[in-house]
Protein backbone atom coordinates (compact mmCIF):
# COMPACT_ATOMS: atom_id res chain seq x y z
CA UNK A 1 0.00 0.00 0.00
CA UNK A 2 1.24 3.49 -0.86
CA UNK A 3 0.08 6.69 0.86
CA UNK A 4 0.97 10.08 -0.58
CA UNK A 5 0.95 13.07 1.80
CA UNK A 6 0.66 16.74 0.86
CA UNK A 7 0.33 19.35 3.60
CA UNK A 8 2.51 21.87 5.43
CA UNK A 9 5.06 19.99 7.55
CA UNK A 10 4.40 16.92 5.42
CA UNK A 11 7.45 15.13 6.84
CA UNK A 12 5.90 15.08 10.32
CA UNK A 13 2.70 13.64 8.87
CA UNK A 14 4.69 11.12 6.82
CA UNK A 15 6.55 9.87 9.88
CA UNK A 16 3.36 9.62 11.93
CA UNK A 17 1.51 7.67 9.23
CA UNK A 18 4.51 5.42 8.61
CA UNK A 19 4.45 4.43 12.29
CA UNK A 20 0.76 3.49 11.97
CA UNK A 21 1.27 1.57 8.71
CA UNK A 22 4.75 0.00 8.97
CA UNK A 23 4.16 -2.21 5.92
CA UNK A 24 3.10 0.70 3.72
CA UNK A 25 5.15 3.11 1.64
CA UNK A 26 4.37 6.62 2.85
CA UNK A 27 5.82 9.39 0.67
CA UNK A 28 5.52 13.16 0.63
CA UNK A 29 4.62 15.28 -2.36
CA UNK A 30 8.19 16.59 -2.71
CA UNK A 31 9.45 13.10 -3.58
CA UNK A 32 10.46 12.45 -7.22
CA UNK A 33 7.54 11.90 -9.60
CA UNK A 34 8.27 8.19 -10.03
CA UNK A 35 7.91 7.72 -6.27
CA UNK A 36 4.71 9.76 -6.12
CA UNK A 37 2.95 7.69 -8.76
CA UNK A 38 0.87 4.62 -7.98
CA UNK A 39 -0.55 5.83 -4.68
CA UNK A 40 -3.48 3.98 -3.18
CA UNK A 41 -4.47 6.89 -0.95
CA UNK A 42 -3.89 10.60 -0.95
CA UNK A 43 -3.82 12.36 2.44
CA UNK A 44 -3.82 15.98 1.31
CA UNK A 45 -4.60 19.61 2.03
CA UNK A 46 -4.94 21.93 -0.98
CA UNK A 47 -2.93 19.67 -3.33
CA UNK A 48 -1.61 20.93 -6.67
CA UNK A 49 -3.33 19.49 -9.73
CA UNK A 50 -0.30 17.54 -10.92
CA UNK A 51 -0.42 15.27 -7.85
CA UNK A 52 -3.93 14.20 -8.80
CA UNK A 53 -3.17 13.78 -12.50
CA UNK A 54 -0.17 11.57 -11.70
CA UNK A 55 -2.33 8.91 -10.04
CA UNK A 56 -4.00 5.98 -11.80
CA UNK A 57 -5.05 3.53 -9.07
CA UNK A 58 -6.41 5.62 -6.21
CA UNK A 59 -8.79 3.95 -3.78
CA UNK A 60 -9.57 7.09 -1.82
CA UNK A 61 -8.67 10.71 -1.14
CA UNK A 62 -8.55 11.97 2.45
CA UNK A 63 -8.91 15.73 2.85
CA UNK A 64 -6.86 16.80 5.88
CA UNK A 65 -9.38 19.34 7.11
CA UNK A 66 -13.10 19.97 7.34
CA UNK A 67 -13.36 22.28 4.32
CA UNK A 68 -13.18 20.65 0.90
CA UNK A 69 -13.78 23.70 -1.33
CA UNK A 70 -10.11 24.01 -2.34
CA UNK A 71 -9.84 20.29 -3.14
CA UNK A 72 -13.01 20.25 -5.22
CA UNK A 73 -11.67 23.13 -7.34
CA UNK A 74 -8.35 21.38 -8.05
CA UNK A 75 -7.81 20.57 -11.76
CA UNK A 76 -7.41 16.85 -12.34
CA UNK A 77 -9.57 15.75 -9.42
CA UNK A 78 -10.86 12.30 -10.41
CA UNK A 79 -14.62 11.88 -10.52
CA UNK A 80 -14.63 8.16 -9.70
CA UNK A 81 -12.58 8.18 -6.48
CA UNK A 82 -14.38 8.58 -3.12
CA UNK A 83 -13.37 11.59 -1.04
CA UNK A 84 -13.57 11.66 2.74
CA UNK A 85 -12.66 14.48 5.08
CA UNK A 86 -11.66 14.94 8.67
CA UNK A 87 -14.76 15.47 10.77
CA UNK A 88 -13.72 17.53 13.76
CA UNK A 89 -10.49 15.64 14.66
CA UNK A 90 -10.03 17.99 17.61
CA UNK A 91 -10.83 21.15 15.66
CA UNK A 92 -14.21 21.77 17.33
CA UNK A 93 -12.72 22.64 20.72
CA UNK A 94 -10.25 25.07 19.15
CA UNK A 95 -12.97 26.67 17.05
CA UNK A 96 -15.28 26.97 20.04
CA UNK A 97 -12.49 28.67 22.00
CA UNK A 98 -11.96 31.16 19.19
CA UNK A 99 -15.65 31.94 18.80
CA UNK A 100 -16.21 32.25 22.55
CA UNK A 101 -13.30 34.69 22.72
CA UNK A 102 -14.85 36.70 19.90
CA UNK A 103 -18.30 36.81 21.46
CA UNK A 104 -16.84 37.90 24.81
CA UNK A 105 -14.77 40.52 22.98
CA UNK A 106 -17.97 42.30 22.04
CA UNK A 107 -20.24 41.31 24.95
CA UNK A 108 -17.68 42.54 27.52
CA UNK A 109 -16.82 45.66 25.44
CA UNK A 110 -13.14 44.90 24.91
CA UNK A 111 -13.37 46.60 21.51
CA UNK A 112 -14.62 49.77 23.17
CA UNK A 113 -12.04 49.63 25.93
CA UNK A 114 -9.29 49.33 23.30
CA UNK A 115 -10.61 52.49 21.66
CA UNK A 116 -10.70 54.21 25.05
CA UNK A 117 -7.10 53.23 25.74
CA UNK A 118 -5.95 54.85 22.50
CA UNK A 119 -7.51 58.10 23.75
CA UNK A 120 -6.44 57.70 27.41
CA UNK A 121 -10.08 57.50 28.49
CA UNK A 122 -11.35 55.76 31.64
CA UNK A 123 -15.05 54.87 31.50
CA UNK A 124 -16.73 51.75 32.83
CA UNK A 125 -19.41 50.30 30.53
CA UNK A 126 -22.36 48.31 31.87
CA UNK A 127 -22.39 44.63 30.91
CA UNK A 128 -25.46 42.86 29.52
CA UNK A 129 -26.07 39.39 30.91
CA UNK A 130 -25.05 36.51 28.66
CA UNK A 131 -28.64 35.27 28.61
CA UNK A 132 -29.61 38.60 27.06
CA UNK A 133 -26.89 38.42 24.38
CA UNK A 134 -28.09 36.43 21.36
CA UNK A 135 -25.52 34.67 19.17
CA UNK A 136 -26.37 33.28 15.74
CA UNK A 137 -24.33 30.36 14.39
CA UNK A 138 -24.66 29.76 10.65
CA UNK A 139 -23.75 26.17 9.86
CA UNK A 140 -24.59 23.28 12.18
CA UNK A 141 -22.25 20.59 10.92
CA UNK A 142 -19.90 18.77 13.29
CA UNK A 143 -17.95 21.90 14.20
CA UNK A 144 -20.82 24.40 14.10
CA UNK A 145 -22.95 22.17 16.29
CA UNK A 146 -20.22 21.94 18.93
CA UNK A 147 -19.65 25.70 18.82
CA UNK A 148 -23.37 26.36 19.32
CA UNK A 149 -23.54 23.93 22.25
CA UNK A 150 -20.46 25.46 23.88
CA UNK A 151 -21.93 28.96 23.63
CA UNK A 152 -25.22 27.74 25.07
CA UNK A 153 -23.49 25.97 27.95
CA UNK A 154 -21.58 29.19 28.68
CA UNK A 155 -24.91 30.96 29.16
CA UNK A 156 -25.55 32.78 25.88
CA UNK A 157 -28.85 32.73 24.01
CA UNK A 158 -27.95 30.75 20.89
CA UNK A 159 -29.67 30.53 17.53
CA UNK A 160 -28.42 28.10 14.87
CA UNK A 161 -29.13 27.95 11.15
CA UNK A 162 -28.82 25.21 8.56
CA UNK A 163 -30.38 24.43 5.19
CA UNK A 164 -32.45 21.56 6.60
CA UNK A 165 -34.17 21.27 10.00
CA UNK A 166 -32.05 20.26 12.99
CA UNK A 167 -32.60 19.91 16.72
CA UNK A 168 -29.93 20.75 19.31
CA UNK A 169 -30.57 20.98 23.03
CA UNK A 170 -30.16 24.54 24.27
CA UNK A 171 -30.12 26.00 20.74
CA UNK A 172 -33.05 27.52 18.88
CA UNK A 173 -32.63 26.08 15.40
CA UNK A 174 -33.74 27.80 12.19
CA UNK A 175 -33.59 26.58 8.60
CA UNK A 176 -34.29 27.71 5.06
CA UNK A 177 -34.38 31.25 3.69
CA UNK A 178 -37.12 32.45 6.02
CA UNK A 179 -35.31 30.95 9.00
CA UNK A 180 -32.14 32.82 8.05
CA UNK A 181 -33.97 36.12 7.84
CA UNK A 182 -35.56 35.48 11.23
CA UNK A 183 -32.22 34.65 12.84
CA UNK A 184 -30.44 37.68 11.39
CA UNK A 185 -32.98 40.03 12.89
CA UNK A 186 -32.54 38.65 16.40
CA UNK A 187 -28.81 38.29 17.10
CA UNK A 188 -26.21 40.56 18.67
CA UNK A 189 -23.31 38.56 17.23
CA UNK A 190 -23.34 36.54 14.01
CA UNK A 191 -20.89 33.62 13.58
CA UNK A 192 -20.37 32.12 10.11
CA UNK A 193 -19.28 28.46 9.98
CA UNK A 194 -20.79 27.36 6.67
CA UNK A 195 -18.83 25.56 3.95
CA UNK A 196 -17.87 27.32 0.74
CA UNK A 197 -20.42 26.18 -1.85
CA UNK A 198 -22.29 27.75 -4.76
CA UNK A 199 -25.21 28.31 -2.37
CA UNK A 200 -23.19 29.95 0.43
CA UNK A 201 -20.71 32.04 -1.56
CA UNK A 202 -21.46 35.70 -0.85
CA UNK A 203 -24.36 34.75 1.43
CA UNK A 204 -23.55 37.52 3.88
CA UNK A 205 -24.07 40.43 1.51
CA UNK A 206 -25.24 44.01 1.98
CA UNK A 207 -28.89 43.00 2.25
CA UNK A 208 -28.29 40.40 4.94
CA UNK A 209 -25.87 42.59 6.87
CA UNK A 210 -28.58 45.25 6.94
CA UNK A 211 -30.99 42.72 8.47
CA UNK A 212 -28.78 42.48 11.57
CA UNK A 213 -29.77 44.80 14.42
CA UNK A 214 -27.90 48.09 14.56
CA UNK A 215 -24.71 47.62 16.57
CA UNK A 216 -24.43 43.88 15.90
CA UNK A 217 -21.03 42.25 15.40
CA UNK A 218 -19.70 39.61 13.00
CA UNK A 219 -17.28 36.75 13.61
CA UNK A 220 -16.09 34.81 10.54
CA UNK A 221 -13.77 31.85 11.19
CA UNK A 222 -15.48 29.70 8.54
CA UNK A 223 -14.80 30.56 4.89
CA UNK A 224 -13.76 33.89 3.42
CA UNK A 225 -16.08 33.50 0.45
CA UNK A 226 -19.15 33.65 2.71
CA UNK A 227 -18.84 37.38 3.34
CA UNK A 228 -18.97 40.20 0.81
CA UNK A 229 -15.99 42.18 2.11
CA UNK A 230 -16.96 45.41 0.32
CA UNK A 231 -20.44 45.25 1.82
CA UNK A 232 -18.95 44.54 5.23
CA UNK A 233 -16.70 47.59 5.04
CA UNK A 234 -19.68 49.71 4.07
CA UNK A 235 -21.69 48.34 7.00
CA UNK A 236 -18.85 49.08 9.43
CA UNK A 237 -18.58 52.72 8.43
CA UNK A 238 -15.28 54.52 7.99
CA UNK A 239 -12.78 56.02 10.40
CA UNK A 240 -14.48 57.52 13.41
CA UNK A 241 -17.89 57.41 11.73
CA UNK A 242 -19.62 54.21 12.92
CA UNK A 243 -21.81 52.30 10.52
CA UNK A 244 -24.65 49.85 10.98
CA UNK A 245 -22.32 47.21 12.46
CA UNK A 246 -20.23 47.61 15.58
CA UNK A 247 -17.27 45.47 14.54
CA UNK A 248 -15.96 42.27 12.98
CA UNK A 249 -13.48 39.56 13.99
CA UNK A 250 -12.21 37.95 10.79
CA UNK A 251 -10.03 34.85 10.49
CA UNK A 252 -10.66 34.00 6.82
CA UNK A 253 -10.77 36.10 3.67
CA UNK A 254 -11.65 35.99 -0.01
CA UNK A 255 -7.93 36.13 -0.81
CA UNK A 256 -5.33 34.66 1.51
CA UNK A 257 -2.93 35.89 2.69
CA UNK A 258 -4.97 39.06 2.98
CA UNK A 259 -3.37 41.58 0.57
CA UNK A 260 -1.35 44.29 2.29
CA UNK A 261 -3.40 46.98 0.59
CA UNK A 262 -6.73 45.65 1.89
CA UNK A 263 -8.62 48.36 3.82
CA UNK A 264 -9.58 45.68 6.35
CA UNK A 265 -6.07 45.86 7.86
CA UNK A 266 -6.41 49.44 9.04
CA UNK A 267 -10.12 49.59 9.84
CA UNK A 268 -10.55 50.57 13.50
CA UNK A 269 -13.46 48.17 14.03
CA UNK A 270 -11.94 45.08 12.41
CA UNK A 271 -9.78 42.48 14.18
CA UNK A 272 -7.76 40.16 11.93
CA UNK A 273 -6.20 36.76 12.59
CA UNK A 274 -4.34 34.72 9.91
CA UNK A 275 -6.65 31.71 9.40
CA UNK A 276 -5.66 30.21 12.73
CA UNK A 277 -8.98 29.70 14.49
CA UNK A 278 -8.95 25.89 14.34
CA UNK A 279 -5.69 24.30 13.17
CA UNK A 280 -5.80 20.54 12.76
CA UNK A 281 -4.27 18.83 15.85
CA UNK A 282 -1.83 16.25 14.52
CA UNK A 283 -2.49 13.37 16.93
CA UNK A 284 -6.28 13.46 16.58
CA UNK A 285 -6.01 13.89 12.81
CA UNK A 286 -3.62 10.96 12.41
CA UNK A 287 -5.98 8.78 14.44
CA UNK A 288 -8.81 9.66 12.09
CA UNK A 289 -6.72 9.18 8.93
CA UNK A 290 -5.69 5.75 10.17
CA UNK A 291 -9.31 4.80 10.84
CA UNK A 292 -10.38 5.99 7.39
CA UNK A 293 -7.66 4.07 5.55
CA UNK A 294 -8.37 0.87 7.50
CA UNK A 295 -12.08 1.28 6.72
CA UNK A 296 -11.28 1.74 3.03
CA UNK A 297 -9.13 -1.41 3.08
CA UNK A 298 -11.93 -3.42 4.72
CA UNK A 299 -14.51 -2.15 2.23
CA UNK A 300 -16.58 -0.54 4.97
CA UNK A 301 -19.17 2.11 4.13
CA UNK A 302 -17.88 5.61 4.72
CA UNK A 303 -19.50 9.03 4.76
CA UNK A 304 -18.09 10.57 1.62
CA UNK A 305 -18.01 14.09 0.25
CA UNK A 306 -20.72 15.01 -2.26
CA UNK A 307 -18.90 17.14 -4.87
CA UNK A 308 -22.21 18.52 -6.16
CA UNK A 309 -23.18 19.74 -2.69
CA UNK A 310 -19.67 20.93 -1.87
CA UNK A 311 -19.34 19.11 1.46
Amino acid sequence: MKILVHIDDATTWQQALASRFPDAEVVTSDAPEERRQGADYLAVWKPPGHLLREQSRLKGIINLGAGVDALLKTPGLPTDVPIVKLRDAGMSELMADFVLYGVLHFQRHFDRYAAQQRNAQWHDIAVRDKKDWAVGVLGLGAIGRDVAIRLSQTGFEVHGWSRSPKQIDGVECHHGDSGLDDLLGRVDTLVTLLPDTDQTRGLIDAERLARLPAGASLINPGRGALVDESALLEALGSGDEPGHLRGALLDVFQQEPLPQDSPLWSHPRVWITPHMAAPTPLKEAINQVEELIRAFEKGEALETVDPAAGY
